[in-house]
C-alpha cells in the first residue's frame, strides 16, 4: 500500500519515450469520463451555493486528473499501455477498398439473414394460427 502511495506522489514520467501516444489517449479519455461526471456533480449541487457547486467539483477535478496522470504512468499500467501500442505498430491495417468491400460483404450478410428469419417467424406464426383454429 505504501508503495502505491508512494507512486502517486511521485512526479517523474515512467519510460518517458516508449507508449506515449496510447498514455496520452488513455489520459484523455479518462479526464474525459472525469469531467463529464463533476458536470454532472454540479448541476446537481446547483442549490447549494456556487461555492460548492463550482468549489467541490473543481477540486475533484485537480485531483482526479493528478491521479489519472499518475496512473498512466504507474509502472504495471504503464508497462501494458506500451504493450497495447508496440502491438498496435504490428497490424496491418486494410485499405479503403478492403474496408469498403468488407463491409459491404457484412451489410448483405446482415439483410438475408434478417429476410431468413422474417421468413421463419411468418411460417411459424402461419402454422401456430392454423393450429390454434383447428383446436
Amino acid at each position: 500500500m505504501v508503495a502505491i502511495l508512494r507512486e502517486f506522489v511521485r512526479v517523474g514520467v515512467y519510460k518517458r519515450s516508449q507508449g506515449r501516444i496510447t498514455r496520452q489517449v488513455t489520459f484523455a479519455a479518462m479526464a474525459i469520463a472525469i469531467a463529464l461526471g463533476l458536470l454532472r456533480m454540479s448541476s446537481l449541487l446547483v442549490t447549494s451555493g456556487p461555492g460548492y457547486q463550482y468549489g467541490v467539483p473543481g477540486a475533484l477535478l485537480l485531483a482526479c486528473l493528478w491521479a489519472s496522470y499518475r496512473m498512466v504512468n504507474f509502472p504495471a499500467f504503464a508497462d501494458f499501455l506500451i504493450a497495447v501500442e508496440a502491438e498496435m505498430n504490428k497490424v496491418s491495417w486494410p485499405t479503403r477498398a478492403e474496408l469498403f468491400r468488407a463491409s459491404m460483404v457484412v451489410l448483405i450478410v446482415i439483410f438475408v439473414l434478417a429476410f431468413v428469419l422474417a421468413g421463419y417467424d411468418i411460417f411459424w406464426k402461419l402454422m401456430f394460427s392454423k393450429v390454434l383454429h383447428i383446436l
